[in-house]
């Protein structure tokens, strides 16, 4: 009977014990998906050393682009031709200049 009890009372302490450490090997949805992001990232950055790496990394982990994408570069570079041109303009004759010029 002792036997018995002392086994039941095992049991009862081991399977608890068992779950919780079989949930710590799993990743989560958010680790899986860190864990992918730094693959990625350390793909991207192969040919970079040092400080240039650590930077970029730093920002790739953080989900920040490195570098603008050729859209990005073009839209920004318009951008800043815009706002060149719309040099003394202010209020609601600047917004609709800067709209129509960023129109195209």
């Amino acid at each position: 009977m002792n036997k018995l009890i002392a086994l039941l009372c095992f049991a009862v302490l081991a399977v608890p014990a068992y779950a919780q450490d079989k949930a710590k090997k799993e990743p989560t949805e958010k680790q899986k998906a860190q864990q992918e992001r730094m693959k990625d990232c350390n793909a991207k950055a192969s040919d970079k050393k040092g400080d240039e790496r650590k930077k970029f990394m730093s920002s790739c982990l953080k989900g920040e682009t490195a570098g603008a994408s050729a859209k990005q570069a073009a839209q920004q570079n318009k951008m800043k031709d815009c706002n060149k041109k719309a040099e003394g303009k202010k209020g609601d004759e600047r917004k609709a200049f800067m709209s129509s010029c960023l129109k195209g």
